[in-house]
């Protein structure tokens, strides 16, 4: 057989680098520090699902949450109640209490407040008086966890006297941000803040409670999808669940150096047990960036022999 111009051959590589879609940016992880990473949050851009990007992140083993306030560490996730908890580092705690600045969530993130319960402290007195939009903010029913709060020694870092009188502090429960998504401090006449996630069968030691801020998270009609219907296969075959810009589409990003458009098959090879339904699999997988170059010699190097011959 005549050989084949040099022209097909370059057609040929054009033609198949532009038919593999990308890959996400970085391998994705299924943890970060100590914390369980599943969808849809991921470790990396192209990692679970792009509605959660760029707000959670994980940057040197620490898993943040990024709003217009600030980026806060992510202490704990419950994929089963849709919940997670920040610790802002500026909150106050009974062991150290200090000024804090707003704290705000992004309107267009699929986060909102969840069951946590705020102190509002260093307030101007009396906080009974403490209003927005002409309604009373503080529950008077719950004022007995300021005066447990306030037996704390680190109030002196709020210019507060040791046992301050209580009328200078807030239970704000349940909370709300204002208008424009922040709990605005200033506004509020208040220095800190602290929010307590769990009294841990404490209500009376705050040296005991658990502080952190509790956020839902809301899946949208993507996540639902892609839960219901591929995620829960990709991950039960060892993948991780992402997505493959520029149009988002679904990928389960597999831990043997391919990718897939469903799940992570065991000892999976594309040149072997082929079938035309598989097309998709093939071209997602051969876009991992660890195999991709390897996979296309393989291809070419078939081709050029079949077509030699």
């Amino acid at each position: 057989m005549d050989s084949l111009p040099l022209p097909f051959f370059i057609l040929l590589i054009t033609l198949f680098l532009q038919t593999s879609p990308s890959a996400p940016d970085s391998a994705c992880k299924s943890t970060c520090g100590s914390l369980q990473i599943k969808y849809p949050f991921g470790t990396s851009t192209g990692c679970g699902s792009p509605r959660f990007q760029p707000y959670v992140t994980c940057s040197s083993d620490k898993l943040l949450l990024t709003t217009h306030t600030g980026s806060y560490p992510i202490t704990s996730i419950s994929y089963k109640d849709s919940t997670l908890t920040i610790t802002p580092p500026f909150m106050s705690t009974c062991s150290s209490m200090q000024q804090s600045p707003n704290l705000g969530l992004d309107w267009a993130s699929p986060f909102q407040l969840g069951p946590s319960v705020f102190l509002l402290l260093s307030c101007t007195p009396p906080t009974s008086s403490l209003t927005i939009n002409g309604s009373p903010v503080c529950d008077p029913s719950s004022s007995h966890l300021c005066a447990s709060f306030y037996t704390c020694p680190s109030v002196i870092g709020l210019g507060l006297p040791l046992f301050p009188p209580t009328n200078t502090c807030c239970v704000y429960s349940p909370a709300n941000f204002n208008g424009k998504g922040d709990l605005d401090l200033r506004a509020l006449k208040c220095m800190g803040y602290t929010s307590i996630a769990s009294f841990q069968d404490s209500p009376t030691n705050p040296s005991e409670w658990q502080y952190g801020v509790t956020l839902k998270y809301m899946n949208g009609a993507f996540d639902e999808y892609y839960m219901n219907n591929n995620c829960k296969t990709c991950e039960d075959s060892g993948g991780i669940c992402g997505y493959s810009s520029p149009t988002n589409s679904f990928v389960c990003v597999c831990n043997i150096g391919f990718n897939t458009t469903s799940s992570c098959f065991n000892n999976f090879n594309p040149f072997q047990d082929y079938h035309e339904d598989d097309q998709a699999t093939i071209l997602s997988s051969i876009s991992s960036p660890t195999c991709s170059w390897k996979i296309w010699l393989g291809v070419l190097s078939s081709l050029i022999f079949c077509l030699a011959a």
